[in-house]
């Protein structure tokens, strides 16, 4: 599997990174698809691609990124300009295709009317009323008959300006118009969990529009955008997907002498750093640490891979125009070991996969090393120049999210936390007691609706404590949450040290007096907690309550989820026999009477009134 992924990643993978080489993308794309279908364990989609224009190559290259990302779609294509046609009338190919993403492929082109020279104020409103009505009578219909989720692309600005710059300031300007528009798909995205914008107006402005539209293949293929803007496009529109099914990266790891500032800590010493405003190239340093600070802002683990002297390197984050201070990490790994040793050990203290971490490094042989011996591990090549090393994270949307949520602000605190018990843990010779000392609380209930975007963003992110590994669209969660025939479950958990946010998930189907849970997940960074006992605890006590019987758990091998193939066995079940998908299927007896299995954690009595009614909405007090 190493060699397999190793030349996956210099042939194939490094031709679909930044910078990207369009001509040999086009010229090689068969060649591409090919070596990327050998990849194993690819998660499969379905996408309908509806176009305001011709939307062949658009599907070609969009398949392409996918499949780089691990996700393998099917497609559907509607006919040349036909994306409205084919919702309003319900066309049964695109119905019975099911799709679980809709990808709207419009351009300004598609905009019905544009506003009159001189037009009143009121009737361009009433125009952008128009236009949105038009399209959210699309969004509404593809929502509650197909219930997949959307991708819209919202507007570039049109080639030409006949009114020149007052095609931007004037309201009957084309240029403000677009600018209206876009302005009110993305209200329409901020109220709409299940509706997500393609900002093209922002790939158009960085292809440059020279670039973008070229008129040659718009009066000859109906083309909207040119072979360039289409990979652009394309490579956006996979960072979105992968989002969607938890396959970005979590965490940035930094080196540091020349990577976060000019110098050698060791050997300068901290009063002769390149860093801050008063230096061109400190200057660099100084805005490259603003982005990183602000990614951290945002959810993603910063960490520290240094060769170095830990003190000295400690000391760099003393000077006083670092924006990056050490609490921002947490990880802290500086020492003399080879790099991809160290980057092994931040990923088990940090308990994530390798392949959701970015290291960045100035230092081009500790990038092919760490390339060369972690596959796993994404390594951009930043070049030398501090100036390009954001640029480089920007083009290959590692860190890309579909939805951003109070866990993910939070991240770094978790694992901050983590730390503080990890240091606590070493003072117990008694694991028991040291959980104990923890003081864990549990909240666990029925899903709710506050909760619904953060349950959805687990599942789709959650590998290796996760029995089946089957994604869920958020739609799909919202219409199980509501259906009586399923019961849901999630576990926030919380202890003296902070709270954990929300970090367990569990979905079972109903029938008659037999429960299959099709959904067992947790969060690494509560494992060995008895978290998983806790949610057991409380799905016994839902069975009780409801007359289930029986309880059939299923467990599907992958990769990465080999830590709980044990899992049922170590909770009673009694094994079945195999299924469909290579699946083990699991028995277990509801007794009567239950003795719960958590030892440590305590569950308030608010979730559990929760749990006890599926159909409540209201919101439990935090933990």
């Amino acid at each position: 599997m190493a060699s397999e992924a190793t030349t996956l990643q210099s042939e194939v993978l490094k031709a679909l990174r930044f910078p990207i080489a369009v001509g040999d993308i086009l010229r090689k794309r068969l060649v591409l698809k090919k070596e990327l279908l050998k990849q194993t364990n690819l998660v499969p989609t379905r996408i309908a691609i509806l176009g305001g224009s011709t939307t062949t190559e658009v599907k070609s290259m969009l398949e392409l990124f996918l499949l780089a990302q691990g996700i393998e779609p099917a497609f559907y294509e509607s006919g040349y300009n036909r994306y409205a046609e084919d919702v309003e009338f319900e066309n049964p190919d695109l119905w019975n295709f099911k799709p679980n993403i809709v990808f709207l492929h419009t351009t300004w082109h598609n905009i019905s009317e544009f506003p009159e020279l001189l037009e009143a104020e009121v009737e361009v409103e009433r125009r952008v009323r128009r236009e949105m009505a038009r399209f959210e009578s699309l969004w509404e219909k593809i929502h509650t008959e197909l219930g997949a989720l959307i991708i819209q692309n919202n507007f570039d600005l049109p080639r030409l300006r006949p009114l020149g710059n007052l095609e931007a300031s004037e309201s009957f300007g084309s240029v403000n118009f677009v600018l209206r528009l876009n302005a009110e798909f993305a209200s329409y995205a901020r109220s709409h969990s299940r509706f997500l914008i393609n900002d093209i107006l922002y790939l158009s402005a960085q292809v440059g529009q020279a670039a973008w539209f070229r008129n040659s293949y718009w009066y000859n293929f109906h083309m909207a955008l040119s072979p360039t803007a289409t990979v652009s496009l394309a490579h956006n529109l996979a960072a979105i997907v992968k989002s969607v099914y938890g396959k970005s990266k979590k965490c940035l790891v930094l080196d540091l002498d020349n990577t976060l500032w000019g110098g050698v800590i060791g050997d300068d010493g901290l009063q002769n750093l390149i860093l801050g405003k008063d230096h061109p190239v400190g200057e660099a340093f100084l805005d490259f640490q603003r982005y990183v600070k602000d990614l951290k802002r945002r959810g993603v683990i910063l960490a520290v891979c240094s060769k170095n002297d830990a003190e000295n390197a400690k000391e760099g984050f003393s000077h006083p125009d670092s924006v990056l201070k050490l609490e921002d990490f947490s990880a802290f790994k500086a020492n003399w070991n080879p790099k991809p040793e160290t980057i092994r050990e931040i990923a088990t203290e940090l308990n994530i996969g390798l392949d959701s971490i970015v290291f960045i490094d100035d230092n081009p042989a500790e990038r092919d090393l760490v390339a060369e011996q972690l596959p796993e591990v994404a390594v951009p090549n930043v070049g030398s120049d501090v100036s390009g090393f954001a640029e480089v994270l920007e083009h290959e949307r590692y860190f890309e999210v579909d939805k951003v949520v109070q866990d993910d602000l939070s991240r770094s605190a978790y694992y901050s936390s983590n730390a503080q018990r990890s240091t606590c843990q070493a003072r117990f010779s008694n694991y028991g007691e040291f959980l104990a000392s923890l003081e864990m609380t549990a909240e666990i209930g029925a899903f709710l609706p506050v909760y619904l975007e953060r349950i959805t963003q687990l599942i789709n992110k959650t590998n290796q404590f996760n029995l089946t590994t089957r994604r869920y669209t958020s739609g799909e969660v919202e219409a199980i949450a509501q259906d009586p025939a399923f019961i849901t479950l999630y576990g926030r958990l919380a202890d003296r040290f902070g709270d954990n946010g929300l970090v367990s998930v569990l979905i079972g189907q109903v029938s008659d007096e037999t429960i299959q849970l099709d959904l067992w997940l947790m969060s690494c960074r509560v494992l060995k907690r008895e978290m998983e006992f806790a949610m057991f605890d409380a799905l016994v006590e839902q069975c009780q309550a409801r007359g289930i019987r029986k309880i059939v758990g299923v467990y599907i091998p992958s990769k990465k989820n080999s830590m709980v193939a044990g899992h049922y066995a170590s909770l009673g079940f009694i094994p079945m026999g195999g299924g469909s998908e290579g699946r083990a299927l699991w028995s277990y007896d509801v007794p009567p009477t239950y003795s719960p299995r958590t030892r440590y954690i305590r569950r308030t009595a608010e979730v559990l009134l929760a749990a006890a009614s599926p159909e409540s909405t209201s919101v439990p007090s935090e933990v």
